[in-house]
């Protein structure tokens, strides 16, 4: 079992394999943002997208919440976008939130877009998780991570993020064979970019399927759950780098998530994480405290994090949000947040019993 002088990265590696652990490893994410103050000074001299793309500073916005709240992970700064402009598609990061002005609606427009090695369409990241791997050593797992293809094809459809998601739909529905074209394009992507991030230092990776919530089960079998196994199946892990999937407002789709080989489940807070471990005994579980605690006392904060560690009853998990930082996270709660989880656990955290 890891102990408490045990590198986190150990840490990590065995919570995500199910094995057993002194306590749950703990990290954010989207640790690394506009909650941080020192995040903001950088941010006041270059762009977002020269933030992303800039091996210096990506890795020391990466470091700054590792410094400050010692996380047992370190995600690396960038956009799950990122790649999705290496094929060819004209994206526009702004304070609004990003755009592409081309919307993908018709064969033709899927044609246009091509898969790329990573290593030379966006080598900075690659760069940046290498230096991630040096500076922080073992004492924190170094995480990659993409977007998942049915969220991404949801960005390149829409235009941009989207309340309806009426345009996607209409493609299912109207123009299936381009839509799994357009998946099967996006899946091959995404395996290609999490086998050069691993390749690169990363210890484990995660896929955001962040849209992935608005279908309904039939559909999220038919679309979402195909395309995202795919690109877990493609991605070259020599070792068995851990692949962690997340899916927000995922509690009807529990079960079908499990079916995608991804090793560990990250669970949004709309569902208690007992009753995740219920309806999958085997699976190790990733989350999954509501943001919205980070924003009030510290206190409140630390109790509902102890009522989360103790819903599991002493099985192990990886102890998260159930969805990334919010701007306006004040830094005591976060710091609460992680000491409830050093300090709340008195006695070893039992295994995963899988199926």
């Amino acid at each position: 079992m890891t102990d408490a002088s045990a590198p986190s990265a150990r840490r990590f590696l065995d919570a995500a394999f199910g094995r057993p652990v002194d306590r749950p490893p703990v990290w954010m994410m989207r640790q690394a943002g506009r909650y941080l103050p020192e995040y903001r000074e950088v941010r006041r001299s270059v762009s977002f997208v020269e933030l992303c793309r800039s091996v210096d500073l990506a890795t020391e916005v990466s470091l700054q919440p590792f410094r400050r709240f010692s996380p047992d992970a370190v995600i690396f700064f960038s956009d799950i976008l990122v790649p999705v402009e290496a094929m060819g598609a004209r994206v526009e990061f702004g304070d609004g939130g990003p755009k592409l002005p081309e919307p993908v609606r018709e064969a033709s427009a899927v044609a246009r877009l091509s898969r790329f090695d990573p290593a030379d369409g966006i080598p900075y990241t690659g760069d940046i998780l290498s230096r991630l791997r040096r500076e922080a050593g073992e004492r924190a797992a170094v995480l990659g991570f993409c977007g998942a293809p049915w969220t991404l094809a949801c960005y390149l459809i829409e235009g941009g993020a989207s309340k309806s998601f009426a345009a996607i739909k209409e493609m299912a529905r109207r123009e299936p064979g381009t839509l799994r074209r357009l998946l099967d394009l996006l899946s091959d992507v995404a395996a290609d970019v999490l086998s050069y991030q691993i390749a690169s230092g990363a210890h484990a990776v995660q896929i955001f399927d962040t849209w992935a919530g608005e279908l309904a089960e039939d559909d999220y079998r038919e679309w979402a759950l195909p395309a995202v196994g795919r690109a877990i199946a493609g991605i070259r892990r020599p070792g068995g780098v851990p692949v962690i999937l997340y899916v927000n407002g995922c509690a009807h789709l529990l079960e079908a998530m499990a079916e995608s080989a991804a090793d560990v489940l990250s669970i949004d807070w709309r569902v208690r994480l007992s009753e995740a471990r219920r309806r999958l005994p085997g699976k190790p579980l990733q989350g999954n405290l509501d943001p919205g605690e980070l924003l009030g006392k510290p206190e409140e904060t630390a109790r509902r994090t102890r009522e989360m560690l103790a819903s599991l009853g002493g099985r192990a998990h990886i102890a998260n949000l159930g969805h990334g930082v919010l701007p306006g996270a004040r830094l005591d709660c976060v710091e609460a947040f992680f000491g409830a989880v050093r300090e709340g656990v008195s006695a070893p955290v039992e295994p995963v019993l899988r199926a």
